[in-house]
């Protein structure tokens, strides 16, 4: 049987919009309160599904959120009309207003967790949606990504659904950006890898000074629970906290991992050596696992997080050689372009880079990692999967006409107001939902 893993991608929302909500992160932050391109931004994304279908692997689309969030905004005291709601939201409450007008459902490797039947006992693939309970603005997204991803995989026969953990800060859960699974092959069990920030229930430990720590050892316990995992198969590994001080917020901005190949810096992990032992020991000796550590000496932090080097996708092709999917950022650094150019004749698996813009989600704090989830699955468990949401160059011309007809070329911070660009969203949204066959998974369709 042929198995592989396949990328979904979010799909940027027509209210794309600079916040600069994260704290953290360095790229949102820098970019905050500029006017946005949706209809571009939606593109980029779109041009590297398309691309990355065309490279022959399998891709996927996930839908994105409404925003503003006007039910948010109900629950925390603002009344009359849904133009009334936000037009007082932003006057009384201009910081919240901004939080209920986030982006960042875009970035779907914060979407949820997801173990493929090759690891869960019960043999199928398990999503446990991330409950990102240290931002407010993305603490919101839960239960509607909950709602589309059962849309998306919705026969029980191959697929568990789990509702996200506890809302409190002690589970707080960033999904699979914290996140890798190594493995000799994605249809045989693999060792899944948890990066966490820190310890809820234990002072003692290190955690970071600058930054918040956003996840935790006892979420990624939680989610190996839920999902049946084997604690033979299974790493925790604590994020340094020193370099999320420096932006690097989740993993995936400084370690990616594809079945044998994990790619790091130096400074990603406490405790590095011990834990790679580790990790070599529950990975075993059926392939080589190929631990590619870039030296400060070679890429510093600060040049990794302005380029997202790591951040990158790690792709497995027909050909049985891996890709590096790139943001064009990295491509324009003299360094980090070196240092990939010179990657790829090391005799690893890693035989190509492929660089794309997406330079509308890099300005909003995330890179071509932050926008796909990913999931190991079989011919069969694909077939069970929403046909609707697989990308092919009918979904492909039909998604870019339908960002045509309904997105704006600008938003300033002061249209997020408007409840004309609220009706424009609902109605655009709501024609998605068709075009995917999602059902009702927004609060305004129910």
């Amino acid at each position: 049987m042929k198995f592989f893993e396949a990328n979904f991608d979010g799909l940027v929302g027509p209210t794309h919009n600079y916040a600069g909500l994260s704290v953290g992160n360095v790229a949102s932050l820098s970019n905050a309160k500029n006017s946005s391109n949706p209809k571009q931004a939606a593109k980029q994304g779109l041009q590297k599904m398309k691309a990355l279908h065309d490279l022959g692997l399998v891709q996927g689309v996930l839908a994105p959120q409404e925003r503003p969030d006007v039910y948010t905004l109900r629950r925390l005291g603002f009344t009359g009309t849904d133009a009334q709601v936000i037009s007082n939201a932003a006057k009384q409450a201009p910081a919240v207003f901004r939080a209920v007008c986030s982006a960042s459902s875009m970035w779907t490797a914060n979407a949820a967790t997801i173990s493929p039947s090759a690891d869960t006992a019960d043999g199928k693939i398990h999503f446990t949606p991330a409950n990102l309970t240290n931002k407010f603005h993305r603490s919101l997204e839960p239960v509607t990504t909950g709602k589309i991803l059962q849309a998306m995989f919705s026969n029980p026969d191959y697929f568990a659904h789990h509702t996200h953990l506890p809302d409190n800060d002690h589970f707080g859960d960033e999904g699979a950006a914290n996140h890798t699974r190594l493995c000799s092959a994605y249809g045989k069990r693999g060792v899944e890898l948890f990066v966490f920030g820190r310890y809820a229930f234990d002072q003692t430990k290190p955690v970071p000074k600058r930054y918040p720590a956003r996840h935790t050892l006892e979420a990624c316990e939680a989610v190996a629970r839920l999902h049946g995992l084997d604690d033979n198969h299974v790493v925790y590994m604590q994020q340094n906290p020193d370099v999320i001080d420096q932006g690097v917020f989740h993993n995936d901005v400084i370690a990616v991992g594809n079945q044998n190949v994990l790619f790091y810096h130096q400074q990603a992990f406490v405790d590095t050596d011990a834990k790679l032992a580790e990790l070599q020991r529950k990975f075993g000796n059926e392939a080589q696992l190929h631990l590619i550590e870039v030296k400060d000496s070679e890429v510093t932090v600060a040049e990794a997080v302005k380029t997202y080097l790591f951040n990158t996708q790690l792709v497995a092709l027909n050909d049985g050689t891996m890709a590096i999917i790139a943001p064009t950022e990295c491509q324009d650094s003299p360094t980090v372009s070196a240092y990939l150019a010179g990657l790829t004749e090391r005799g690893t698996p890693i035989q190509k880079v492929h660089y794309y813009d997406v330079k509308q989600s890099m300005r909003n704090g995330g890179g071509p990692a932050c926008l796909r989830l990913r999931v190991a699955m079989s011919e069969q468990e694909r077939q069970a999967v929403n046909p609707n949401v697989l990308m092919n160059n009918k979904l492909f011309s039909t998604l870019n006409a339908w960002v045509d007809k309904h997105y704006r070329d600008e938003i300033s911070e002061a249209d997020l107001a408007d409840p004309q660009l609220l009706q424009e969203s609902r109605t655009a949204l709501d024609e998605l939902t068709q075009i995917l066959q999602l059902g009702s998974v927004y609060p305004f369709q129910q």
